[in-house]
């Protein structure tokens, strides 16, 4: 498992279909060390704090795996790394392989895996095609978000170290496919609404869909 590439962004303001929106989805790979803090990568920034960012979503990472398959879905897009708006683009851990929970070391920092990626309108926006969240959520190719637990420095090359969480364990595919299905296992439901790492937010949401809220 490698760190192929960190990427990071700042806010700008960009046409959306007749009006102005700021985001920071547009993001670039950087060369040497980058700086891993709290809540964001140095030379990174969140623009809407109420759906983006915060603990929970401090980094964004997408498997370099998925490149290949976007390739063929959308040939005549330019897709460099860092296009799907992730901060580090990773190579030998998938979301099929990796939990909610999971620890994650990489350069000097150690992370902690929180919860999948679930697409906005702006990442219909970065590709210019409103179809894209649909098509992004459709394809069960989501990434996941780490909360920062040591503060360090990463750079591309860098190696991954993976540390499974311990008791029930969940996959990061499983968590987005039970949030997809509306005809959901009802046990699978009660898994997620109990797993002590995944943010209350969704625990909260899986326990509506059981009828506990």
């Amino acid at each position: 498992m490698m760190l192929v590439s960190v990427n990071v962004g700042l806010p700008r303001e960009v046409d959306w279909r007749g009006q102005k929106v700021l985001t920071s989805i547009f993001k670039e790979p950087v060369p040497g060390r980058v700086r891993v803090l709290s809540l964001n990568l140095e030379g990174d920034q969140q623009s809407d704090l109420s759906v983006h960012g915060g603990r929970d979503k401090a980094v964004y990472v997408y498997p370099s795996e998925h490149y290949p398959f976007w390739r063929e879905e959308l040939p005549d897009a330019e897709l460099p790394w860092g296009v799907f708006g992730e901060n580090l683009t990773i190579a030998g851990l998938v979301e099929e392989k990796v939990c909610v929970g999971d620890r994650l070391r990489c350069g000097t920092a150690e992370f902690v895996v929180t919860q999948p990626r679930m697409p906005c309108f702006k990442l219909g926006l970065r590709f210019g095609r409103p179809d894209m969240p649909r098509r992004f959520q459709r394809a069960g190719r989501n990434g996941f978000y780490l909360a920062v637990l040591e503060e360090g420095e990463v750079g591309a090359g860098d190696p991954i170290e993976l540390q499974a969480t311990e008791g029930d364990r969940m996959s990061i595919a499983e968590i987005a496919r039970l949030y997809a299905d509306d005809a959901a296992d009802r046990a699978l439901l009660k898994r997620g609404s109990e797993l002590p790492a995944l943010p209350e937010g969704w625990r909260k949401y899986f326990r509506s869909r059981l009828g506990e809220e």
